[in-house]
């Protein structure tokens, strides 16, 4: 199964919370992961945000930094290519979705993903619109 994270629902592998324990079913079944090219930078922001507000320790955010990458080696990432920007801007003509939850949507309909993996619920409904099977975490 191709399964697409965005990178509300990739975090979730790095910091335990709710939803980790779903994120981690999800990826023992995947068959191929993908994600856009700005997720890394997405989940390290979150990391050290956390970071910053002392939600997590300096060990902490160098464990989930370290595995991050770790896990970037076994992906597919999708660059942000013209077909993507049009997708996504289609998307944002359509449903009330920030830009780069637009970017994630459209990268996975243009990887075409089996699942699509996010936290937010107006990300889902958006992916599901665009014909995605789509799961929140």
């Amino acid at each position: 199964m191709r399964v697409f994270f965005d990178s509300s629902g990739l975090a979730k592998r790095y910091i335990r919370e709710r939803g980790s324990d779903e994120v981690e079913k999800i990826l023992s079944v995947a068959g191929e992961l993908g994600l856009s090219v700005i997720a890394p930078a997405e989940v390290i922001s979150a990391l050290s945000r956390l970071r910053r507000q002392r939600a997590i320790a300096q060990g902490q955010y160098d464990l989930a930094k370290r595995a991050l990458f770790s896990d970037l080696e076994d992906v597919s990432v999708v660059g942000v290519t013209n077909s993507v920007v049009a997708g996504a801007i289609g998307l944002l003509e359509e449903y009330s979705i920030r830009t780069l939850d637009a970017l994630h949507v459209a990268s996975a309909a243009e990887w075409k993903a089996d699942l699509f993996v996010s936290s937010d619920k107006r990300q889902i409904a958006a992916a599901v619109g665009r014909g995605l099977r789509a799961r929140r975490v």
